[in-house]
């Protein structure tokens, strides 16, 4: 039996220690907010917290969340007003959406490790997650303003 906790909920496994933490989170608990994109941890739309750290869910095993916290987008912030989530709406970050809870949540791990971050600091935590709709100054700006360090994107600006 696995037991973790889940936003705040204490919770327990009891199948196959190694099926993936995303398809646990989605079909067992119902958190729908993560999202199922390459399968490989190469797109980063599956961004968790697990013990506070960023960690891609699709290739997590629920083992590895044994006595942990994991944090979904649907836990960041019980009103959504988590700043990254402000900054976010404040700067209308999403264009079709799919990625931004990965983005959302990779970017909070980052402000949370590393409080005011620089262009390279972020371009760095967040090169893992793909926006295929190219949001990426606006995602940089974002960022920025959520750490307090607004710095306007400009039309050049890629992560």
């Amino acid at each position: 039996m696995i037991k973790l906790t889940v936003n705040g909920a204490e919770r327990s496994f009891d199948g196959e220690p190694d099926m993936p933490l995303l398809w646990y989170l989605r079909d067992e608990v119902g958190l729908t907010g993560s999202k199922f994109g390459c399968g490989a941890a190469l797109c980063g739309v599956c961004t968790v917290h697990l013990g506070g750290a960023a960690v891609r869910s699709c290739v997590t095993p629920i083992s590895a969340a044994e006595g942990q916290a994991v944090v979904t987008i649907e836990g960041l912030s019980p009103d959504g007003n988590h700043p990254v989530q402000v900054a976010w709406r404040e700067l209308d970050v999403s264009q079709c959406g799919y990625c931004q809870c990965g983005q959302i949540m990779q970017a909070a791990a980052l402000l949370k490790e590393t409080p005011k971050p620089t262009d390279a600091q972020i371009d760095e935590s967040m090169s893992g997650n793909i926006c295929r709709c190219g949001t990426y100054p606006r995602i940089r700006a974002a960022i920025h303003q959520a750490a307090g360090t607004t710095k306007p994107a400009s039309k050049g600006d890629r992560l």
